[in-house]
C-alpha cells in the first residue's frame, strides 16, 4: 500500500515513450504504481497522505547538470549584486562599505554577480575607488561570468600581484598605460585570486544549507556541483550531506576553478573514481577548464569574434597538455569532462576523447562537455560518434543573448543547439551553472523552448526543441550524464521518488509563459521538502 499518492494530475513520466499519466503512488522512497487515478486509488489506506492534482503537472525531479552549489551558496554571504538589483557603482559601492563596516578587520569584503553592461555607468569600479571603500579588508569583486573580477590593493598585495608579476598562462592581471595594476583580473588571474578569497568550512556549510534551501524551492532534486574552492570545498559538501543540511542529490565533479589540473592529479592519487558514494553524494567526472567564458567574451574560437576581429578567445591548455591530464583520469576508470565554450576548446577536447578512447577503449564513458556552447554541425557529428555528452545552459539564451548576437554574430544558431543535438540522437544533459544565471529549470525549459533573449530578440530559433523535448533534458539526460538514469530522472516503478509539483500544466502552457509557473511542491526519498504554501523548506 501506499504512503502517499498522487491523483487526477497531468503525470509527465518522461519514460522511454514519453507517456503521460494521472497518478502515482508512493511507498517508502521509491515510486510504487503510475497509472490511472482509479487504479492508483486501490493502493490507498487509512495512513496515506492524498494529494488531487487537479490537473497541474507532476514530473520527476528536476535535475540540474552543472552548477556551483558551494559558490551560489557563499554568495549569499556577501553582496549579491543580482538580489540587491544593484545597477551603477556608487550603489556598489556603498554595499561593499556596509559589508566592510561588519567584517572584523582583515577578513574578505566579497560581491558576486556583478555585471558592468548592467550598471548606469557602463564600467567596472576602479582599484581607487575600491580602495577607498576599504585599506582594513582585501574586497573581491566577481563578476557574473566568474572569469573576470575587480579587486583593492590589500587584495593584490594578498595575491603577490605588483606591476613586475608575469601574467598567468591562460590569464591577465590588467595594467595601465603606465604598467601600473588596476585590479581588474582575467581567467586564471582571477582564479588565482579567488582562491585567496576561500571561505572557512563553517561558512562553506552555511552557505550550502542556504544553496540547497532554494534550489528544492525550484523544484532541484539533484544536482551536479561542477567545482568550486578545492579540497576543503568537497569536504565541506560531504559533510553538509551526512549533517542533513544539504535535501539535494549530488554528483561532484573533481574540479576546482583554481589549478583544475592539480586538484584532478590528487584525486587520482588518493584513488578515486567516478562512480564512489551513494544516491546522496557521488563523485563525479574528472574536470579542467580549456577556455574562457561566452557571455564576456573569452571563450577560445576557431574564426574571431564578431565585435572584435583581432580576438580568438583564451586557452587554458595546449593539446598534448589536455591530452595528458584528462587521459590520465579515463584510463583510470574516470569519466572526463572539461569546460569549453568556444568551438576551438571544444575541437580540442574531442580530440583529447578520441586519442584517450584510441589508447584505452572503454564502452559507455560518457564523457561529457560542459557547456558545449558553440558547437558547429562538424562538432555534433563527432560527439555523436564518440557518444559523447554535452552540457548546454539554455538560461544562457535568455539572459545573455543578446551579447552572443553582438559578439558571434550568424554563429548564434550553433549555440547551445538542442534541436541538432536531439536530431543527432545526442543526449544533452540542461543546466544552469548557477551563479551565472538563474538556477529555476523552468526559466532554462523555457529559454530552450523560445530561444529568445530578454528583449526578444531571435538567439538561433532555428535550436527551439519542444516542451518535452526540453523537459527531458532537466530530467532523464541529467540522470543519464552521472549514469544514475536507472534510479531517477522519470516517473517509472521502481524509481526514487523524487518529484516536483507545479502550479498549472505545463504541457498546455503558452510557449512564452513557462517561466511564469511555479513549483507548488517537491519530494525528495518520498519526503516532502518543499511546499510553496508554506514558503519554507520541511525537514526530511
Amino acid at each position: 500500500m501506499a504512503d502517499t499518492v498522487f491523483l487526477n494530475g497531468q503525470v509527465i513520466t518522461v519514460d522511454q515513450e514519453n507517456r503521460v499519466a494521472e497518478a502515482v503512488a508512493v511507498r517508502g522512497n521509491r515510486i510504487l504504481a503510475v497509472g490511472s487515478s482509479e487504479d492508483v486509488k486501490q493502493l490507498i489506506q487509512s495512513h496515506t497522505k492524498v494529494i488531487d492534482l487537479q490537473g497541474k503537472s507532476l514530473l520527476p525531479g528536476f535535475i540540474d547538470a552543472h552548477l556551483h552549489i558551494t559558490i551560489y551558496g557563499t554568495n549569499k554571504l556577501g553582496v549579491d549584486c543580482k538580489a540587491r538589483g544593484i545597477r551603477s557603482i556608487d550603489d556598489l559601492l556603498t554595499a561593499l562599505k556596509e559589508q566592510a563596516e561588519k567584517t572584523p578587520g582583515g577578513e574578505w569584503v566579497r560581491a558576486c554577480g556583478f555585471d558592468e553592461n548592467l550598471m548606469v555607468e557602463q564600467r567596472y569600479p576602479t582599484l581607487a575607488e575600491l580602495d577607498e571603500v576599504t585599506t582594513a579588508h582585501p574586497v573581491f569583486v566577481m563578476r557574473t561570468c566568474a572569469h573576470h573580477s575587480v579587486v583593492n590593493s590589500r587584495a593584490l598585495a594578498i595575491a603577490g600581484y605588483d606591476r613586475d608579476t608575469a601574467d598567468p598562462q591562460g590569464g591577465r592581471i590588467d595594467r595601465d598605460a603606465d604598467g601600473e595594476l588596476t585590479g581588474f583580473l582575467i581567467e586564471t588571474a582571477h582564479m588565482n585570486m579567488f582562491e585567496k578569497a576561500a571561505f572557512t568550512e563553517a561558512e562553506y556549510i552555511e552557505g550550502l544549507r542556504l544553496a540547497s534551501k532554494d534550489f528544492v524551492a525550484a523544484g532541484i532534486t539533484s544536482v551536479h556541483d561542477a567545482g568550486g574552492y578545492g579540497t576543503e570545498n568537497y569536504r565541506a559538501m560531504q559533510k553538509a550531506v551526512q549533517k542533513g543540511d544539504v535535501k539535494v542529490r549530488i554528483y561532484a565533479m573533481v574540479c576546482a576553478l583554481n589549478q583544475s589540473d592539480d586538484f584532478v592529479r590528487k584525486m587520482i592519487d588518493a584513488g578515486m573514481v567516478t562512480g564512489t558514494g551513494n544516491a546522496r553524494f557521488r563523485i563525479g567526472p574528472a574536470k579542467v577548464f580549456t577556455d574562457g567564458a561566452s557571455i564576456a567574451p573569452t571563450m577560445a574560437m576557431r574564426e574571431p569574434f564578431t565585435s572584435r576581429p583581432d580576438d580568438y578567445g583564451i586557452l587554458y591548455y595546449e593539446q598534448d597538455e589536455l591530452n595528458t591530464i584528462l587521459g590520465e583520469a579515463h584510463a583510470k576508470g574516470f569519466q572526463i569532462t572539461a569546460h569549453a565554450q568556444g568551438d576551438r576548446a571544444i575541437d580540442m577536447l574531442l580530440t583529447c576523447f578520441e586519442t584517450a578512447l584510441e589508447a584505452h577503449p572503454r564502452e559507455n564513458h560518457r564523457h561529457r562537455i560542459e557547456h558545449a556552447g558553440v558547437s558547429a554541425p562538424d562538432l555534433l557529428a563527432r560527439m555523436a560518434r564518440l557518444g559523447v555528452v554535452p552540457i548546454p545552459n539554455p538560461a544562457f539564451i535568455y539572459d545573455y543573448g543578446d551579447s552572443y548576437v553582438k559578439n558571434i554574430g550568424e554563429r548564434v544558431g550553433h549555440m547551445f543547439p538542442a534541436r541538432d543535438q536531439f536530431d543527432a540522437g545526442i543526449i544533452a544533459a540542461g543546466a544552469s551553472d548557477s551563479p551565472v544565471t538563474d538556477f529555476n529549470p523552468l526559466i532554462g525549459i523555457h529559454a530552450a523552448v523560445n530561444r529568445l533573449s530578454k528583449t526578444g530578440q531571435d538567439v538561433g530559433i532555428n535550436q527551439r526543441v519542444s516542451i518535452m523535448e526540453a523537459i527531458r533534458m532537466f530530467t532523464w539526460n541529467g540522470a543519464y550524464a552521472s549514469f544514475e538514469e536507472g534510479i531517477k530522472g522519470s516517473i517509472e516503478v521502481g524509481k526514487l521518488a523524487d518529484l516536483v509539483m507545479l502550479d498549472g500544466n505545463i504541457l498546455a502552457t503558452r510557449a512564452d509563459r513557462i517561466k511564469e509557473l511555479r513549483v507548488d511542491k517537491t519530494m525528495i526519498d518520498g519526503e516532502f521538502v518543499y511546499q510553496r504554501q508554506d514558503e519554507e523548506v520541511l525537514q526530511a
